[in-house]
């Protein structure tokens, strides 16, 4: 009947704009969480077919979507460890509760507070662990699969926790007077000390003698190099003998090296490999020819650039996390290591996610698969410390369309007061 299928849809309509006035109300709760993903409710026709030339109304039904593809404003915070994504992408986080068993499960999330909790990981006050890959003692990310969450790890940073590192290489760039290889010149030699680290974070040095040839006549241009560890109370690791060419166009440059005691120099990079007390160090001087290395010229010994890796024993002071995900740890001494890469998670339906507590989301079947990328790789964008991301909900929309809804509603409940006025009136037809 005809007036049965039009309380129908009066019925069906007040249902859809409860719907629509519960995202509105769960919209304007969520105006200022940080990182919410507004809601919005789409109303659908329903036909059904009449017969006999009548017109049986359908009524209508709504479906919901989580705009997750939405990107709120970004505002700035006072903590490094605020993270927020800016463009497509998402960060890997895990309930705090799984942290030590052997689940993989892997939510998402746009932005978050992480703060270091009692065991040094960085969580978020609704319980939401950071996820990362863990780098290399020499700071470098290994190649893992980028289609699972299976090798990312809780990032764990202890404050105040002691670190250092042993210095495996050096290089030497310095100038010898050319004058030292004349005839008749006093053959003083020139005393040079370089620090390291050892494998403990101790302060050693490799003491350096050299010593110029000094011919009978014209000049020899040639000078011996002789290298003593401290760590090994003084023993000779290392003795070469370097010749510099006069050519008018590579004047002053090294000519050969020559290795006496120690491991041999290696032409092609401008290096040897010395023993310290902890084990090979390489050592650079520069390849044969080469300006930039060590050089011969006028009457003055200069040390141009004496560099060398590893750092002392420090205190972690602080964290940084850049634009491609990378985080640092900061120590007193001035130096920063890497020590994690957070990446980006991307899926070809942001808005099919599964939609959880705590802005959170998980992988569905509708959002297709996901794929890990480096921040500011491919789709994704890059990520932003101090910064969170705000709210997608425009109060002021919320409201506008909370006035249509109550008009809908009160025309949708006027319907069914008029049907049920012709009800009442079909009923008095028979007295």
């Amino acid at each position: 009947m005809t007036i049965s299928s039009s309380l129908n849809a009066g019925v069906a309509a007040l249902k859809a704009n409860a719907n629509r006035l519960a995202t509105i109300s769960d919209n304007i709760a969520n105006s200022s969480t940080f990182g919410y993903k507004r809601v919005e409710t789409d109303f659908h026709s329903m036909v059904t077919s009449g017969q006999g030339g009548s017109y049986s109304a359908g009524g209508v039904r709504t479906t919901s979507q989580r705009m997750i593809d939405q990107r709120g404003s970004l505002v700035t915070t006072n903590n490094s460890t605020d993270l927020a994504v800016r463009g497509r992408g998402l960060l890997p986080v895990r309930p705090s509760s799984q942290v030590g068993s052997n689940s993989n499960e892997m939510l998402l999330t746009t932005t978050g507070s992480f703060r270091t909790n009692e065991q040094g990981h960085l969580v978020t006050q609704s319980g939401l662990v950071l996820l990362g890959w863990p780098a290399d003692p020499d700071g470098s990310i290994p190649n893992v699969p980028r289609d699972t969450p299976a090798a990312l790890e809780p990032v764990k940073l202890s404050v105040n926790q002691l670190s250092g590192s042993p210095t495996t290489s050096m290089n030497l760039r310095m100038n010898l007077p050319a004058t030292a290889t004349d005839a008749g010149a006093p053959g003083d030699a020139q005393p040079l000390s370089v620090e390291y680290f050892d494998n403990l974070g101790k302060s050693e040095s490799v003491n350096i003698e050299l010593v110029p040839t000094v011919p009978g006549t014209g000049s020899s241009n040639e000078w011996t190099m002789t290298l003593r560890d401290t760590a090994s109370g003084g023993a000779v690791i290392g003795e070469y003998r370097m010749t510099f060419t006069d050519s008018r166009t590579a004047g002053g440059t090294l000519a050969s090296v020559t290795a006496i005691s120690g491991g041999a120099y290696d032409p092609a990079n401008g290096s040897f490999v010395v023993n310290v007390d902890g084990g090979p160090m390489e050592i650079n001087i520069g390849q044969i020819g080469d300006k930039n290395g060590i050089t011969q010229l006028s009457d003055t010994f200069a040390p141009v650039s004496i560099n060398r890796d590893g750092a002392p024993v420090a205190t972690m002071t602080g964290v940084k996390v850049d634009e491609n995900g990378y985080v640092y740890a900061q120590y007193d001494s001035g130096l920063s290591r890497r020590v994690y890469q957070i990446p980006l998670v991307d899926v070809p339906n942001p808005n099919g996610l599964k939609a959880l507590d705590n802005q959170t989301y998980a992988p569905s079947r509708d959002s297709g698969t996901f794929f890990l990328w480096n921040a500011g790789d491919g789709p994704t964008g890059d990520l932003v410390s101090f910064a969170r991301e705000e709210s997608t909900t425009d109060v002021a929309t919320e409201l506008t369309s909370m006035i249509q809804t109550q008009r809908a509603f009160s025309s949708s409940a006027k319907v069914i007061q008029t049907v049920d006025e012709m009800l009442q009136e079909t009923t008095n037809i028979k007295r």
